[in-house]
């Protein structure tokens, strides 16, 4: 063997051995060779893909497609592959999801606070989930305000936390919490929990000793030492590699970061466009080198933070790729992101994009069942009448004179000034933040998969807490700041949860933000609509958005070279006993375009239902493409509420998707427009449903 033969076997060698101790990415592309793990990427295109659960609410365990969750909340990874679910609900187990993708139940039962093994063991609504190096899981029990541990054997038992509200330090037997819902453990088993409703991060040390980390006695937002310092409902913990304690501060739009002596100080993000804030930080994800995942409560999106502050969307820029509520996050050995579901009852991994990838599956499923109602209404008499004066994707504006600030998200219901509001079904907050806008118009309250608005949550018209379920909280200064309803908590069907603010209607809501459905589904004891809708006029739009008016002979002229044309509807509707002045919006719109003899043209045998407001679509611009630039409603001051659909954009099963009409596709001629407008009981306009057009 010659030297430069031997030299050259040697580098070989050595180049192999170094290859060999690399970390591997799944996400970067091929890389020069370097020693220890490669950095995470920045800005990474990911799509999701889908663990288990088919977005129906339940607990039963089997393959991914079958498997159902009541509430997936915290995750946690297992070195061999096993994902661990901690699934709420009214289901209160820990799930165990195999290598073989079969999801299997590890502890828990029934509702209720009880050690043993397996299933002989209760949780009350589980939240986070945290391993440490011997594979013993953590659980922070929510509903049992306490900390529980399952060991690689399914044996579960108590490690800190009596099960009662409150805030003691000292043997853990003893100690108490508030409603934890974060946890995590570092190398040294000790064990770190967000103590949520006592707005403090609290420490189990491995002698079974429980203090205070960091945090007083109200929330606030103020960075400093141990107990000056302030948070404001906190949901998630992870740790670094340096020991550094980052933290989901969710009512604070922040991360936050505690050193191992208690200094809380606020991490720094920026965006692109200068904006600093996220957007209620439920879960986060710690990287090796530093980098943060974050899951937003309020806009369904996983963020990425570097090092340097810098805030990259991962998973939401796109409709259909925005989560429900992403409550859960961890990460696996290779960088891969993993993230619960709660209200899309689903389980997803976080992969990076390759090619063109098919549509995420996503957000609960469109048909899953609704709530059991038994037909009751919010108000008293439930079982009686009461007037609908608006429902699902009717335009609406804002108080800064902007008419198209968005589309209404449920039914509303009119009701007296400082009326009772009524649950009208049994449920069970899920939500960490669940009543929110304490004195404002838009105060309300999620329960289950039912939002309340418009209503003083939890106290009289005098202000009064009605309920010790609600939880009153005095700022600093010793006056009513805001109320406060832990997750986990019960209610049941006519249980007073509020009374009517001065808005004078319950608005309700059916199904997560940006997953709503029609509540007019739920059914209500002697709602009716026997009266087809109303069409007062159809207009055409050039490609400037202006109004084609030019007529011949009584047709419409459209000029056959326009490129694009809208067509829009100006309808609206009443139900059964609406006051005669009562406009509301409609189910469903299309179009048809027919010869001029009244025959459908090919391709238009059926009419083409672009909108139906069978659910609400995530993107907050739906607005501007369901409804022309005039429509509006009377608190912008106009005599009437004006109901302009532009039936050429698809708004419909949560989709949103711009079109138009294009006049080059038909010869010179004369035609009809025919339009399809129909309220939710099928009811559907016959009068004033045709336009006369002639091409030119």
């Amino acid at each position: 063997m010659t030297r430069k033969t031997w030299l050259g076997l040697v580098i070989g060698l050595t180049a192999l051995a170094l290859a060999a101790t690399f970390f591997f990415d799944p996400f970067a592309p091929t890389v020069k060779p370097r020693v220890g793990p490669a950095p995470t990427p920045l800005g990474w295109a990911a799509q999701l893909e889908l663990i288990a659960g088919d977005g129906i609410r339940g607990d039963r365990d089997g393959s991914p497609a079958a498997a159902r969750f009541a509430d997936p909340y915290g995750i946690a990874l297992a070195g061999d592959g096993t994902v661990y679910v901690a699934d709420g609900g009214d289901s209160n187990r820990i799930r165990r999801i195999g290598r073989d993708g079969q999801v299997a139940t590890l502890a828990g039962s029934v509702e209720g606070f009880r050690d043993g093994a397996g299933t002989a063991a209760a949780f009350h609504t589980p939240s986070g989930l945290a391993l440490d190096r011997a594979g013993n899981l953590y659980v922070a029990d929510t509903g049992n305000h306490a900390i529980r541990r399952i060991t690689p054997q399914g044996i579960v038992s108590t490690l800190a936390g009596d099960g009662t509200a409150g805030h003691r330090d000292g043997a853990a037997a003893q100690a108490r919490f508030d409603g934890p819902t974060g946890v995590t453990v570092d190398a040294q088993g000790r064990v770190y929990v967000a103590d949520t409703y006592n707005d403090r991060i609290r420490l189990i040390s491995p002698d079974g000793q429980v203090t205070t980390l960091a945090g007083g006695g109200y929330p606030g937002f103020v960075d400093g030492m141990g107990a000056a310092a302030r948070f404001d409902t906190p949901t998630a913990l992870a740790i670094d590699r340096q020991g550094v304690l980052w933290v989901a501060d969710l009512r604070n739009n922040a991360i936050r970061h505690v050193t191992a002596d208690g200094v809380v100080g606020t991490a720094r993000t920026w965006w692109p466009d200068g904006s600093t804030g996220i957007g209620r930080p439920l879960a986060l994800a710690i990287t090796r080198d530093g980098v943060l995942y974050v899951a937003e409560m309020s806009g369904g999106r996983i963020l990425q933070i570097a090092t340097d502050g810098h805030v990259r969307v991962i998973t939401g820029l796109a409709q259909q790729e925005r989560l429900s509520r992403p409550a859960g996050l961890a990460l696996d050995a290779r960088g891969l992101l993993y993230a619960t579901d709660a209200t899309g009852y689903r389980v997803h991994r976080v992969v990076p994009r390759t090619g063109t990838p098919p549509p995420p599956v996503a957000g609960p499923a469109p048909h899953a069942p609704l709530p059991d109602t038994q037909g009751r209404w919010p108000l008293h008499p439930q079982d009686g009448w009461h007037e609908v004066v608006g429902t699902l994707g009717e335009v609406r504006g804002n108080f800064s004179k902007e008419n198209r600030d968005h589309l209404h998200s449920g039914l509303d219901i009119r009701g007296d000034i400082g009326q009772p509001v009524l649950a009208i079904a049994d449920g069970k907050v899920s939500s960490p933040h669940a009543a929110w806008g304490y004195g404002g118009q838009g105060e309300g309250m999620g329960l289950d998969m039912l939002a309340y608005i418009h209503m003083r949550v939890g106290r009289t018209a005098r202000g009064e807490v009605t309920d010790p379920r609600f939880q009153l909280l005095l700022d600093e200064a010793g006056q009513p700041e805001r109320i406060r309803v832990r997750r986990g908590t019960r209610f049941h069907a006519g249980d007073v949860l509020g009374t009517i603010n001065p808005m004078a209607h319950v608005h309700l809501s059916v199904g997560a933000s940006g997953y709503e459905r029609n509540a007019i589904a739920l059914g209500f004891t002697g709602y009716a609509d026997h009266q087809p809708p109303r069409i007062d006029g159809i207009h055409l739009l050039d490609t400037l958005g202006q109004p084609l008016t030019e007529k011949e002979r009584g047709r419409l002229i459209v000029p056959r070279e326009l490129s694009g044309v809208q067509i829009v509807a100006e309808a609206w509707d009443q139900v059964d006993r609406n006051l005669p002045r009562r406009r509301l919006g409609l189910y469903a719109l299309g179009y048809q375009l027919l010869d001029a003899d009244g025959r459908p043209l090919p391709g238009h045998e059926a009419p083409r239902m672009n909108i139906e407001f069978n659910r609400m679509p995530p993107d907050p611009d739906a607005v501007m493409l369901a409804y022309a630039p005039d429509s509006g409603i009377t608190v912008h001051g106009s005599a009437v509420t004006r109901f302009q659909y532009v039936v050429t954009n698809k708004i419909r099963d949560g989709v949103v998707q711009a079109g138009s009409w294009q006049p080059t596709e038909l010869p010179v001629g004369e035609y009809l427009i025919r339009i399809t407008a129909l309220d939710y009981s099928g009811n559907a306009a016959t009068a004033n449903r045709d336009l006369r057009i002639v091409l030119r």
